[in-house]
């Protein structure tokens, strides 16, 4: 009997890994995630001594990422046999991402799911940060102020006409504005977003803090 289970267990070790994550290429929307930048540097990045938080950087609007969903829920940690990104590519997204740390984690957890090269992944990337207006109106700021998290949204759809309230949803995280999320298609186009997507924050006091 223990001949015989060893036998297995050497059967067992032969068979070949399999990696975690559903299949790369299977999503029905991608999600582009702005994050304002000062803010996640008062709740996370000051602590972090991230360089994204440097003063010389003037980050606004960060491309937190690109991120394939279904209807509802998201893939994340697909299977894939592209190629991940070298350390060059990461450290080139770092204009918009802040760091190229971030950059490698978003194609490790989201890029590998689109069925997509790392190099196309952060092309379209870019091609999503830069077809939203990010309203200039924030990068005016002289002082931390309170403000409805609704008014971020408002400012969203009125320099992006083509989007609604249901392609755009305004988040918070401990009190703060968090994150503009824009729904759009894999042509880059807004779409309604999914149930599980569209949480808006609710807070009419959210801290929102000026560029760094």
């Amino acid at each position: 009997m223990r001949r015989f289970f060893l036998i297995c267990l050497l059967s067992l070790a032969a068979l070949p890994a399999f990696a975690k994550g559903e299949r790369a290429g299977e999503f029905d929307y991608y999600v582009v995630a702005l994050s304002w930048s000062a803010n996640w540097c008062a709740l996370e990045g000051d602590t972090r001594n991230s360089p994204q938080c440097d003063d010389s950087e003037d980050h606004g609007w960060i491309l937190h990422g690109l991120w394939p969903q279904f209807h509802q829920g998201y893939p994340s940690y697909c299977q894939t046999a592209k190629r991940p990104p070298s350390r060059g590519m990461t450290a080139d997204m770092a204009d918009i991402m802040g760091t190229g740390g971030l950059a490698w984690h978003q194609w490790n957890k989201h890029g590998s799911c689109t069925d997509l090269s790392a190099s196309d992944y952060y092309d379209l990337s870019r091609r999503a940060y830069g077809a939203i207006t990010r309203p200039a109106i924030f990068r005016k700021l002289d002082r931390t102020v309170k403000l409805p998290a609704s008014v971020v949204e408002d400012a969203f759809i009125k320099d992006n006409p083509n989007l609604t309230r249901d392609s755009i949803t305004i988040t918070c995280r401990q009190g703060y504005i968090q994150e503009a999320r824009i729904c759009m298609s894999r042509d880059l186009e807004p779409v309604p977003c999914g149930r599980d997507v569209i949480k808006d924050c609710t807070l009419k006091d959210a801290v929102f803090t000026p560029l760094r």
